[in-house]
Parts: structure tokens; sequence; C-alpha cells
């Protein structure tokens, strides 16, 4: 294959009749430096305007993530940037499964997550689908009911240790006045019930999240489709089955993940309302991260239950991505 010679005439693309020698084209035209030229490409200059949240995200996230990755293999005590560490070694992870509070703490952690989830989708589910019917007052009702998605969880959580609260809590009283109960229930000192209070409490608090996403999915589906489903006989059931549920696939598979992350590494509402116990009834993964790594000085322990919590939220991540590709429309 002939290589073609620099110097040899080249045609103009904006008039082709013309033909201009590209040793005067290099004379004629101005220099321009490389980052000019590289600024000029329309995919280069998209890196560009997303290098500085590239450069953020790599700080903020990927540099801790990979100091503690790195940690969880070491012997660490307290860890201070830029100490001597030890050689890499896997005591941190042998200790950890070996540990029965750390199985139970995956226990917890997993059912503290289905508990937590699956009422949240039922009940925001459900109270989406009401407000989406028009009624008086639905504008305030919408507001009402995603109001707990905007109270900071330390707050959340002191409300409700006052309504859990075995002596003059409110929840007690109803449940005492309605006959449901014949004595008032220890829900924060007692391991049965103080998890189906730190349950209790996130529910209430994540529940206005699926709200949110069902409402805007439920506005999404066009209104042809349930009219041509009407015309064609399909009752209200029918419809809900093979109209509304396909439809919001996507949608409740994305609110699921994203609440499922938030669950696994939710710390506030379990520390203000029990701190992990009693009796590490209510010790999740974060609660033990925390406590081996602030309370018992084990940096490196506390590093692996991280990582351990990391790795199982990306397996959950995975599967829920995988269930939900499958499109509607």
């Amino acid at each position: 294959m002939q290589r073609r010679d620099p110097g040899a005439p080249v045609m103009c693309r904006k008039s082709p009749g013309i033909v201009v020698s590209k040793q005067l084209l290099r004379e004629r035209l101005p220099y321009r430096p490389l980052w000019w030229r590289l600024l000029r490409g329309t995919e280069a200059f998209a890196y560009v305007l997303m290098a500085p949240a590239i450069l953020t995200i790599a700080v903020v996230v990927l540099y801790p993530t990979l100091t503690a990755i790195d940690i969880s293999f070491r012997r660490v005590d307290i860890y201070t940037p830029g100490s001597a560490r030890g050689p890499f070694t896997l005591t941190n992870y042998a200790r950890l499964f070996g540990s029965t509070a750390f199985w139970q703490s995956v226990q917890v952690t997993l059912s503290y997550m289905v508990i937590s989830v699956a009422f949240a989708l039922l009940i925001g589910f459900g109270t989406a689908i009401l407000l989406h019917q028009r009624f008086r007052g639905r504008t305030l009702a919408r507001m009402m009911a995603v109001l707990p998605w905007a109270i900071p969880p330390v707050v959340a959580a002191n409300i409700w240790w006052w309504i859990l609260d075995p002596s003059f809590g409110l929840l007690n009283w109803v449940l005492l006045k309605v006959g449901l109960i014949k004595e008032p229930v220890n829900w924060i000192i007692s391991p049965g019930p103080a998890l189906a209070a730190v349950s209790m409490v996130t529910v209430w608090k994540g529940y206005p999240f699926f709200v949110v996403m069902t409402l805007a999915g439920l506005q999404a589906i066009p209104q042809d489709l349930y009219d041509s489903a009407a015309v064609d006989g399909a009752g209200r059931l029918a419809a809900f089955l093979h109209i509304t549920l396909p439809a919001l696939r996507q949608i409740l598979a994305l609110a699921t993940l994203l609440t499922v992350m938030w669950v696994f590494r939710e710390f506030a509402i379990i520390w203000v309302l029990t701190g992990g116990g009693p009796m590490r009834a209510t010790e999740t993964l974060a609660i033990m991260t925390y406590t081996e790594a602030f309370a018992h000085f084990r940096m490196g322990v506390g590093a692996a239950v991280g990582v351990v919590t990391l790795v199982i939220s990306t397996i959950a991540s995975i599967i829920f991505i995988r269930q939900s590709r499958k499109e509607f429309y």
C-alpha cells in the first residue's frame, strides 16, 4: 500500500473544485496547541466537563473505599494517615468469620432489611394507589404522606423513642385502650420487640420514598392503555395486574434497590433507639462497623465488616438491576 505524500495537494471540502496544498495550509493557518485541539473534539470536551465530578467522586468515594479495603487486610488498632502499617494478612477476616457476633449481625441485618423494605414497599405502594385517585384534599394528603421523609433520622428516632417508651409512651397506651395487649411492652429494652421497634421506625421513615416513586410512575402510564383494556372488557383488577404492575416494574425495582442500600447503611435510627442492643438484638453490620472501629479501636476488623457490607450490597444491586432490565413499552 502506497503512502500518501504529506505535501500532496488536497481538495477543499467547501469548494470541491479548489485544490489546496497541505504546505500552504500549514503556513496560512494559525498554530493551535494540543489542549486546544483536544477541546475542539466533542468527546474530549465532554470528558473535560465531567472531570471535576470524576475527581470529586475519586476523592470522596474511591479513595476512602480503597483505604478501607487496604486496612481490612492489615492489623491496625488506631489508624492515622501516614502511620506505619503491618504486612497484608487475613487475620481480620478469619477473626470476623469465626465470630458468632458477626453472624448474628448478618442475621439481624438481613431480617431488618427484609422487614423494613417489604413493609415500606407495601405501605408506600398502597398509599400511592390511594393518593392517585381524585378526591377533595388530595394535595394536602400527599404532603402529609411524604412528611416523614423530610424529618431528619435523629429527630425521627427521638420522636419514636418517646412514642415507644414502656411507661408513658403513646403506642402502649393506644394498644392497651384497644385491648391488643394486656400489659405495656418494653419495645426498646427487650430483644424481640427491639428489632420490631427499629423496623417500625425505619418503615415510617422510608415508605414516603415509595409513595413518591410510585406516584411518578402512575402518572406516566398513558390513559389510552386503560381505555383500550376497558373496551376489550377488562375489569379494574385485570387492568391493575396486566397494565399497572408491569408498567411500574422498573420503578419499583429501582426504589427497592435504593431502599435496600439505605437500610444496609442505616445507623442513626438504630443507634439513637437501642444502640445495637439489647444483647446485640439490633446490632446490624453498620452498627458493628462503628463499634469495632471506634468503640473497641479495632480499625482492621471494622474495615473488614465494612468491606463485607459492600460486597453484600453490590450483589444485591446486581440482582435487582438484572431483574428490572425488561422493558414494558
